[in-house]
């Protein structure tokens, strides 16, 4: 390991004095931290340079960690619903103390802004809190029965070990969005972080495990397994999970949900999302600058809800256009360090995303569009490039309809609101829409079943920026899974229908008579 990694700079002390981290660290955790797997290096994308480093695992670890979260679940599903809520909520409060050197870890690892590292944290925080809640509720049914004597009851058990791979852009929210309500469901975990996100991955297990251990409860409880596709794989084909949640492309999306359902398995999927904002005619321009400008630039385009499609009607056209390219101009001059204060655009995660960005602005020029500012990749270090806006391409251009993980977004000239739609129901994806309106009209049209076919559906706030509490996921090909609020807890559990004779004799169903 150089004295050149970020690791061993006086600047990034919070990285071994806060978070535990070393030169080396093993990725693996069952209850103990141990790695037989090869070492993968994490690169800072600001900056192209070594973090530190991450001793993933192969086969055989993983194999110990599934194994060591099957025992760990007989015990913690046997704390009261309640028990395991505290313990969830502890783990809250423990990421709250480290909330500040996890999110600067997260900006060092991913490449989003300081501001977006502390809030996916404090997304995992919230979840905690939602799931310490939620464990006092967990409810069945009570259903009458048409048999003299009888009660039909509906409940819910866990399901047992669940496993969980995330993604990049998101290398904490996702894995608290599952774990936290999973756990109180009474499931233990297994997790394979982002192969290039593994630091945040071993710090928030060094965190978590910390809890799980001041309990009395077996760290196996959440387990870790950092590694390459072959794990994923492996966790794909693994029987002893009953549900797998995925987080990524659509691509490697839809070949794992075909491996999990070939087992006759669960899975959760939130896949890609290439995510339209209609303005409508009576919008408040000022409102829709704002927020397409986060939508369209936050997180440099690297979030599943990031606005890929702008669709303005006709009549307001040509201010919007202006405005927003003015506003981009100012956001421009504003990239640079995740770190530093005032940053507001940070990073592509790599060179492979700094090439599908140049690509798509060659294709997108070659069938007709302009560069209206923008796509320019900035000559230093790191994966640094300029957010594009490009007009001039029809709704249905073969660029338009596919998502592109970068910061680009296509403006679109709608002559109605009905048109809109249309061409926000057309893409493969159904993750994210928003409608900018005044009218009521609008409103209902477009949250009722003639509106949006997408799984969030905005009004007068941008497609990206989702709250907790709410079903987080989308449908057709973002692969129609939920995480996170409302009732998405009965993805982690099963249901039985259970009929309970209390009387003396045995009446059938449907008035069936068997003498």
């Amino acid at each position: 390991m150089s004295t050149s990694a970020l690791i061993n700079d006086p600047k990034y002390s919070f990285l071994k004095e806060e978070l535990g981290l070393q030169e080396e660290n093993s990725g693996v955790f069952d209850g103990t931290w141990f790695g037989s797997g090869d070492v993968v290096t994490s690169v800072c994308p600001a900056n192209g340079r070594v973090i530190a480093k991450v001793r993933t695992g192969n086969i055989s670890d993983y194999n110990r960690c599934v194994e060591a979260a099957q025992l760990a679940w007989h015990s913690w599903v046997g704390l009261p619903a309640p028990r395991r809520g505290e313990i969830v909520r502890q783990i809250g409060e423990a990421l709250r103390s480290k909330l500040r050197p996890l999110g600067k870890l997260v900006s060092l690892e991913v490449g989003k802004i300081y501001a977006e590292g502390v809030g996916e944290v404090q997304e995992y925080v919230d979840v905690c809190d939602f799931a310490c809640g939620l464990s006092r509720t967990l409810q069945g049914q009570i259903l009458p029965s048409e048999r003299p004597g009888h009660v039909l009851l509906e409940n819910w058990n866990p399901l047992g070990v669940v496993g969980i791979i995330s993604a990049f852009n998101f290398p904490i929210a996702v894995y608290g969005w599952n774990s936290a309500v999973a756990m109180v469901c009474g499931n233990t975990v297994v997790w394979k972080g982002a192969p290039s996100t593994q630091l945040v991955s071993v710090a928030t297990t060094k965190v978590v495990a910390g809890v799980l251990e001041a309990n009395g409860v077996p760290g196996a409880v959440c387990t870790l397994c950092s590694g390459g596709s072959a794990i994923g794989e492996a966790m794909a084909r693994d029987t002893r999970l009953p549900l797998l949640s995925f987080t990524g492309s659509t691509q490697t999306g839809h070949q794992v949900g075909l491996l999990v359902q070939e087992r006759f398995g669960r899975h959760l999927l939130e896949l890609g999302g290439n995510n339209a904002l209609i303005v409508n005619c009576d919008a408040d321009l000022d409102l829709v600058v704002r927020a397409a400008v986060f939508a369209c630039v936050g997180t440099a385009g690297q979030r599943c809800t990031t606005t890929r499609r702008l669709i303005l009607h006709a009549e307001i056209y040509d201010r919007v256009l202006t405005r927003l390219k003015a506003a981009y101009g100012q956001v421009l001059s504003r990239v640079g360090d995740p770190l530093d204060e005032g940053t507001l655009i940070g990073p592509l995660h790599n060179d492979a995303a700094v090439k599908c960005y140049q690509d798509t602005l060659t294709e997108a020029v070659k069938g007709g569009g302009t560069i209206e500012c923008g796509g320019k990749v900035i000559e230093a270090p790191g994966y640094f490039v300029e957010p594009a806006i490009v007009t001039g391409l029809p709704h249905d251009a073969s660029v338009v309809q596919k998502e592109t993980f970068a910061p680009i977004v296509y403006v679109l000239k709608a002559e109605s609101l009905d048109q809109a739609i249309i061409w926000n129901n057309e893409v493969c994806q159904g993750l994210s829409s928003s409608l900018f309106t005044a009218s009521l009209d609008a409103i209902f049209k477009w949250i009722g079943p003639k509106g949006s076919d997408c799984g969030i559906v905005n009004v007068n706030i941008p497609t990206s920026g989702a709250e907790i509490g709410g079903a987080f996921g989308g449908e057709k090909h973002t692969g129609g899974g939920r995480e996170s609020g409302s009732d998405s807890w009965k993805q982690y559990m099963r249901r039985s229908t259970v009929t309970i004779n209390y009387g003396k004799g045995l009446p059938l169903a449907q008035g069936i008579r068997f003498e």
